[in-house]
């Protein structure tokens, strides 16, 4: 081996911050899936019969959906 300079290549950083990735729009069958079930008032429907499995006292209070 020779003496001299070796060439020392600069590791990139390991990790990216999810805030530095590039957003993509939400696939369509979703969207108007969500728009339909809006419409027609389905998170209320559904809230109802599944009251009795809400905890009343235990952990925080859950969010709504699409907020």
């Amino acid at each position: 081996m020779a003496m001299g300079g070796r060439k020392i290549e600069k590791q990139p950083p390991l990790f990216v911050a999810t805030s530095e990735l590039p957003r993509t729009p939400a696939h369509p069958f979703y969207a108007k899936l969500n728009g339909i079930l809006a419409e027609h008032g389905f998170d209320k429907f559904v809230e109802g019969p599944c009251q009795k499995f809400y905890a009343e006292k235990m952990g925080r209070p859950g969010l709504e959906p699409d907020k």
